[in-house]
């Protein structure tokens, strides 16, 4: 009994066309997962709610911390949380 490869000369550049597929479901998966897991729109249990840098990197809380460290007065810190407000409006507390 003959198989179909041998009646036809072998398997042919067609055999690779099964690997391809395959890679390209694996690769289809992967970039799914990494952008449903937090790197696209979607978000993600370490992510801020807004989808971009972390809660602790706000200008309110920079700003609060830069105070409270002393790089800046009190006179300072209510000149810029005003200019804050004004560009941004008023999010949450002032850190």
């Amino acid at each position: 009994m003959q198989t179909l490869a041998n009646h036809y000369g072998g398997p042919g550049p067609w055999v690779l066309l099964l690997p391809l597929i395959w890679a390209a479901v694996v690769v289809g998966a992967v970039t799914l997962l990494r952008r449903t897991a937090g790197r696209g729109r979607g978000g993600g249990p370490w992510r801020a709610p807004d989808g971009g840098r972390p809660a602790g990197d706000s200008p309110l809380a920079v700003l609060g911390r830069r105070f409270a460290s002393g790089e800046i007065d009190e006179d300072e810190y209510w000149r810029r949380l005003s200019v804050l407000e004004e560009h941004f409006g008023r999010k949450g507390g002032t850190a």
